[in-house]
């Protein structure tokens, strides 16, 4: 299990501009500073996923996402409360506060609140992060670390050692605004 000092040191090489893994609730995840393009760029090309399809964001709880949620509804944001933290992921308006090559061609966000201690204590100390399964397109999400070694072999600043939750599938993606389930 991870401790403290490691939490600090993949902390500090995110905010270096790091591409990690990490274990979140169901699969392990790729992450990096949102706001870094460089690292947003590498972490895409180390998935060969292409920027139009969007990223998701993860974060420690939903006041790290104030910033975004201003001028919800205060039934929208009941919403995201009564889910949050857990395995829902929810489209919202980004209203041009996230880069571009977060969200893609789409005019919402995807953002997560995770259950996930690790990811918590991460996002705790980063603010939020991208989070993406960890796989090249196409393939299975990485279930441990070995599979993480085996596609990313020698390319990631650092793998957040840990265990994977005990979800079964990654979460739920629904559109705030309509309740449209997108996955």
């Amino acid at each position: 299990m991870s401790n403290a000092w490691q939490l600090q040191q993949v902390a500090k090489k995110i905010r270096q501009g790091a591409v990690i893994a990490y274990p979140t609730e169901a699969v392990w995840g790729l992450g990096c500073d949102p706001f870094n393009a460089t690292a947003v760029a590498r972490l895409l090309a180390l998935k060969d996923r292409p920027m139009h399809k969007g990223l998701i964001l993860v974060a420690a709880d939903i006041k790290q996402f104030a910033w975004l949620l201003e001028g919800l509804s205060a039934e929208h944001m009941a919403q995201l409360k009564a889910s949050w933290p857990g395995p829902h992921t929810w489209l919202v308006p980004h209203h041009q506060r996230v880069p571009e090559w977060i969200t893609g061609q789409h005019a919402s966000v995807a953002i997560r609140v995770s259950a996930h201690p690790l990811v918590a204590q991460l996002c705790a100390l980063t603010g939020p992060l991208v989070s993406t399964s960890a796989n090249p397109s196409g393939l299975l999400p990485a279930k441990n670390a070995l599979r993480i070694e085996q596609y990313f072999h020698g390319q990631l600043d650092a793998v957040l050692s840990g265990e994977l939750g005990q979800s079964s599938n990654p979460s739920t993606i629904r559109d705030l605004l309509t309740g449209q389930v997108v996955r």
